[in-house]
């Protein structure tokens, strides 16, 4: 999947030039790539993009993981 590539990319060479310092765990990067592999690819962006939100300077921090089922799952009958 195109996304878990830019997490991975982001993961390897991304933290050395941004510090790699992280408000939460897990770290903002692991969560994208959990929720991405648990959970449909635009629910993974929404909860993805909602995390990075709170990762300012006056935001939360903390544990905060991925959640079991955060969007509307579908159902097995679908």
């Amino acid at each position: 999947m195109c996304a878990l590539l830019f997490i991975g990319t982001y993961r390897t060479f991304g933290t050395q030039f941004l510090g790699g310092n992280c408000r939460f765990t897990p770290s903002c990067s692991e969560f994208a790539k959990e929720a991405f592999n648990e959970h449909d690819f635009l629910c993974a962006l929404k909860m993805t993009l909602g995390r990075l939100s709170k990762c300012h300077p006056f935001g939360s921090f903390g544990y905060d993981p991925v959640p079991e089922r955060k969007c509307n799952a579908r159902s097995a009958t679908d």
